[in-house]
């Protein structure tokens, strides 16, 4: 690797340390992270206390065609988590952006849990 690689990889890690420090699930209020590669996106709520992922959804396993754009689904998946959060009593979350902005798809994912029931 080069050096510019190492660099930027170490800012990430910092970034993601950085917001992590703040927000920590618990069995009451447990952690929704949001995670955004250049293809896919991931959204799962977590327990720390438990270090148990309680719901998970990602774009792979939605139905979803090649027209739709990258924020739509994102915002698909949000809502999908939501349902699948609210089947098991999951009403509040904190949310865990992660390294990204609040911006684009992880801001839809966002917006597609709270559309679908989840306060935060």
């Amino acid at each position: 690797m080069n050096n510019s690689l190492l660099k930027k990889n170490k800012r990430y890690i910092q970034r993601k340390r950085r917001v992590r420090a703040k927000i920590f699930g618990d069995s009451s209020r447990p952690r929704l992270s949001v995670f955004r590669s250049l293809r896919h996106i991931y959204a799962q709520i977590i327990d720390d206390e438990m270090g148990k992922t309680l719901v998970a959804a990602s774009d792979k396993s939605l139905k979803v065609t090649e027209k739709m754009g990258k924020i739509k689904i994102a915002e698909m998946v949000g809502e999908d988590l939501a349902k699948k959060a609210l089947s098991k009593k999951i009403k509040k979350v904190g949310f865990d952006k992660g390294a990204s902005r609040f911006h684009g798809r992880v801001k839809a994912v966002a917006e597609g849990a709270r559309k679908g029931g989840l306060d935060f």
